[in-house]
C-alpha cells in the first residue's frame, strides 16, 4: 500500500507519445520529481513523496519508456531533448509555472538543460548522484563496448544490448546492485529489479542509443560544463563517495560549476535518497527553504526547570494488544511521576483505545500513513507473510518517521517510548544525531525468522535483517536507553537470528531487561468472575463462547469460518451462546448471521469478555492468547500462514505455558471447528502463572529515564 496517496493524475501527449504524470499535497514552491534513466519508474521517489506532499504541491512522472508512460519504439524517441520536452508539458499539464526540482542519475541531463535554457521556470535543482559527463567513468565501465558481442558477461560487461536481449533480468541484478553499494540493501535491489521488469530490453536498448545518437551538448563534456555555468538558480548536489555508477568527482564538478553546495554521503553509493532517505528528506527540506525561506514567526522557548515533564509514547498499530499493554505502563509511570504528561503518536485503531481511556493523542497523529490498512493489504485467505509484509511498508515507515521527527523536533519530551515502533528504531540507529531524547525500546519478540517454505532466499532476506540490527546496537549500544522484553528470558525462541549470527535468547539476554509479560489490565478488576459474567450479561447457566480477531482486518475470513461452524457446535452443546467480536476494522454487517448468533463491532473493554468466557476461539496474536492464559481459560487459537512471529514467537510461548490448543485454519472445516469447540469448553486448564505486575515492572525500568 502506498502511504501518500495523489490528489490528482492523468496523461499528457506529445507526437503521440503519452505521459503520465501524479500530483501531490499543496504548497508553495512547487517540487517536480524528474524521472530518471528508464529502467526504474516514478516509485522510486516514494521515499520522498510523502514527507513533500506535506508542505508542497508535488509532481512526480514516469518517464518514457516505463511504469505508466508509453514505450515508443526507436532510439530517436529517447533522446534527452525529448525527455525536457516531456517535462515542461507536465509542468504546463499540471499548472506549474515555478518549481523546484529534484533529479537523480541521467535525470540531470534534463535538470541541466531545463535549468538552463528555461530559467524563468525553475526555482532550484536539488541533483543526486548526477550522470553527467564532468568526470570519467570507472576504466571498467568504458572498457566494454555497448554494441558490439563481447567475449564476456563478467561485471560492467553485461552493460551491453546483446545480454539484456539474453539475459535481462541477469543484467538488471547486476546493476541494480552497483546502484545500491550500502550493506544490507536487498530491499532496494528488489524494487529496482522489479521496476526494470515493467520495461523490456529494446526499449531500453532505445533510450542507451538516443544519447549516443542525438546527445547534443549536455552529453558533451565542455557542452554540459557551460550549460552547469550558466545555471543561476540555487543548486544542490548529493553524491555518494562510493558511487560505483558514476564518480562522485561529476557531482563535486557540477556543484563548483553551478556555484551550488555539494553534500558528500560517506560511504553512500548511487541512490542516497534510497538508501538514507531520512537524511535525504531533511536535506532536501533544508534546500527548499532556502530557496523560499518562511516568514519567521513568533516562538516561545520555556527554561528547562519551568518545563514539565512530558513523555511521547509510539505504540504499534498492528494489532490492539501493544495499546492495551501501553496504557497499563503509562498508567504506571504516572503512579511514579504524578506530574508527568504523556503524549501518544497512534493511529487507528490504537487511537480507538487511547480515547476510550482518556487519553491524549497527539495532533500529528492525523499525519500518519496507515499501519494497519497495509498489513490488511498484505493478507489473503487467513494467510499473511509477516516479514515480507513488513519490508513492504518502507514507504510507510520512512513516512512516519519523518511525523515523528517533526513532532520530537517541537515537543520538548523527556523521553520517548516506542512499543514495536519499528521505524523509530530503525532511523535513529540509523540517523543517531536526531535522537533528542531518552528512548526506551519495547517489544515481545526478538529476531526475523523465515518461513520453511521460502528456502534459502527468506533464510538469507530474514537473516540479513537481523545482522543489520545487531550491528545497530553494537555500533550504538547507547541509543536505546532502555530496551524492555515484554516477557521472561525462557519466552525467547531457542533459535539463531541466522548463520554465523549469535543465538536469539543468548543476544537478548545480554541486551534487554525483562519486565515479565504486561497482561494490560488489573487483574483486580477480573477476579470475581462470577459478579464479571452478571455485569456483563451472562447468565450462569450460559455457555460462552468469544470469538475475535484482534484489532487489524485480516481475521475476517477466520470469523466467518467459526461462525459457519456455530450451528454445529450448538447442537453438540445446547444453548450454547457465541459472541463474535469483529473488532474496529471489520464491518459486523458483512458477516454471516444464524441464529443465536451475537455479532458486534469494537469492544473497548475486550479483556473482560475473555475473562468471563468459558472458551475463546482467537488467531495466534500474543497479547490475545497471553490474557486468556493469565486468566485459565480454554482457547483454541488459528495462527495465520506465514506469520512467523505467531507460527513460532507466540507458539514457543504457548508451548511453556501449556495453554490453547492449536488450530490449523487450512485443515479445519466447521465440523472439526464445531468438535474442538465442544471438547474445550469449560476445560479445566493447568496453565504456568502468568505475572500480574509486568506493567509496573516495565514502568520502573523506564522510570528510570525520567
Amino acid at each position: 500500500m502506498r502511504a501518500c496517496q495523489p490528489s490528482r493524475d492523468g496523461y499528457v501527449e506529445r507526437d503521440g507519445v503519452k505521459v503520465h504524470y501524479e500530483v501531490f499535497g499543496d504548497g508553495d514552491p512547487a517540487v517536480v520529481l524528474l524521472p530518471t534513466w528508464s529502467i526504474i519508474h516514478s516509485r522510486h521517489w516514494k521515499l520522498q513523496v510523502p514527507d513533500l506532499a506535506r508542505r508542497h504541491r508535488v509532481v512526480t512522472f514516469d518517464g518514457r519508456g516505463n511504469g505508466r508512460s508509453d514505450r515508443p519504439a526507436g532510439a530517436e524517441a529517447y533522446r534527452p531533448a525529448e525527455f525536457t520536452a516531456d517535462a515542461l508539458a507536465v509542468m504546463d499539464a499540471t499548472g506549474t509555472d515555478r518549481a523546484v526540482l529534484v533529479a537523480l542519475s541521467l535525470g540531470a541531463t534534463w535538470a541541466l538543460e531545463l535549468g538552463a535554457l528555461h530559467p524563468e521556470r525553475v526555482a532550484g535543482i536539488a541533483f543526486i548522484g548526477p550522470a553527467l559527463p564532468l568526470a570519467a567513468l570507472s576504466q571498467e565501465r568504458r572498457a566494454h563496448s555497448f554494441t558490439e558481442r563481447l567475449d564476456t558477461t563478467d561485471g560492467w560487461a553485461k552493460f551491453n544490448q546483446h545480454h539484456w536481449r539474453e539475459q535481462y533480468r541477469d543484467f538488471l541484478e547486476f546493476f541494480m546492485g552497483r546502484i545500491f553499494t550500502e550493506p544490507h540493501s536487498t530491499k532496494p535491489v528488489e524494487d529496482g529489479v522489479g521496476w526494470g521488469l515493467e520495461t523490456d530490453p529494446e526499449t531500453l536498448i532505445a533510450t542507451q542509443l538516443g544519447p549516443r545518437r542525438h546527445g547534443g551538448p549536455v552529453f558533451d563534456p565542455a557542452g554540459a560544463a557551460e550549460l552547469a555555468s550558466r545555471l543561476r538558480c540555487p543548486v544542490l548536489v548529493v553524491h555518494g563517495d562510493e558511487d560505483a555508477v558514476r564518480p562522485h568527482a561529476a557531482g563535486a564538478r557540477l556543484a563548483e560549476l553551478a556555484g551550488g553546495t555539494l553534500v558528500t554521503i560517506e560511504g553512500g553509493g548511487h541512490a542516497p535518497h534510497v538508501r538514507d532517505p531520512v537524511h535525504f528528506n531533511l536535506l532536501l527540506r533544508e534546500f527548499i527553504g532556502s530557496v523560499a525561506p518562511q516568514p519567521p514567526a513568533a516562538r516561545t522557548w520555556t527554561r528547562a526547570l519551568r518545563r514539565r515533564r512530558r513523555a511521547l509514547y509510539v505504540s504499534s498499530p498492528i494489532g490492539l494488544g501493544h495499546a492495551r499493554r501501553d496504557v497499563a505502563v503509562a498508567r504506571e509511570l504516572r503512579a511514579l511521576h504524578p506530574d508527568l504528561e504523556v503524549d501518544w503518536l497512534a493511529q487507528d485503531p490504537v487511537t480507538r483505545v487511547l480515547e476510550a481511556e482518556g487519553e491524549r493523542v497527539h495532533p500529528a497523529s492525523a499525519l500518519l500513513a496507515n499501519e494497519s490498512a497495509h498489513i490488511e493489504s498484505e493478507a489473503a485467505e487467513h494467510d499473511l507473510h509477516a516479514f515480507q509484509a513488513i519490508r513492504r511498508m518502507d514507504e510507510i515507515l520512512v513516512a512516519n518517521f519523518m511525523v515523528f521527527h517533526d513532532v520530537v523536533a517541537g515537543g520538548a519530551y523527556d523521553l520517548v517510548v516506542g512499543d514495536e515502533a519499528w521505524e523509530l528504531d530503525h532511523f535513529l540507529h540509523e540517523n543517531p544525531e536526531l535522537k533528542r531524547t531518552g528512548y526506551a525500546w519495547m517489544t515481545d519478540f526478538v529476531g526475523w525468522l523465515p518461513m520453511p517454505d521460502g528456502g534459502e532466499h527468506e533464510a538469507f532476506l530474514t537473516a540479513d535483517y537481523n545482522a543489520e540490527m545487531i550491528q545497530h546496537v553494537a555500533r550504538l549500544p547507547r541509543l536505546r536507553d532502555r530496551a524492555v522484553f515484554v516477557g521472561n528470558p525462557d519466552d525467547v525462541v531457542p533459535d539463531t537470528f541466522g548463520p554465523g549470527l549469535p543465538a536469539i535468547r543468548d543476544w537478548t539476554e545480554a541486551h534487554y531487561d525483562f519486565a515479565g509479560y504486561v497482561t494490560g489490565f488489573d487483574p483486580a478488576e477480573v477476579a470475581d468472575r462470577e459478579r464479571l459474567r452478571v455485569d456483563l450479561g451472562y447468565h450462569p447457566e450460559d455457555r460462552v463462547c468469544v470469538v475475535t480477531v484482534g484489532g487489524s482486518g485480516v481475521g475476517g475470513t477466520l470469523l466467518r469460518k467459526v461462525m459457519a461452524a456455530y450451528p454445529l457446535a450448538r447442537r453438540a452443546v445446547p444453548g450454547l451462546r457465541m459472541v463474535v467480536v469483529a473488532g474496529p476494522r471489520i464491518d459486523p454487517a458483512g458477516l454471516p448471521a444464524h441464529d443465536g448468533l451475537e455479532v458486534h463491532a469494537f469492544v473497548p473493554q475486550l479483556y473482560r469478555h475473555l475473562a468471563a468466557c468459558d472458551l475463546a476461539v482467537v488467531q495466534g496474536g500474543l497479547s490475545t492468547c497471553m490474557e486468556l492464559t493469565a486468566n485459565r481459560r480454554p482457547f483454541l487459537y488459528f495462527p495465520l500462514r506465514h506469520h512467523f512471529e505467531q507460527n513460532f514467537h507466540v507458539a514457543h510461548r504457548l508451548d511453556r505455558y501449556h495453554a490453547g490448543r492449536r488450530m490449523d485454519f487450512g485443515g479445519s472445516d466447521p465440523d472439526l471447528i464445531a468438535g474442538a469447540i465442544a471438547e474445550e469448553l469449560g476445560r479445566e486448564v493447568d496453565y504456568r502463572p502468568v505475572e500480574h505486575d509486568g506493567a509496573a515492572r516495565a514502568a520502573r525500568l523506564i522510570a528510570e529515564l525520567l
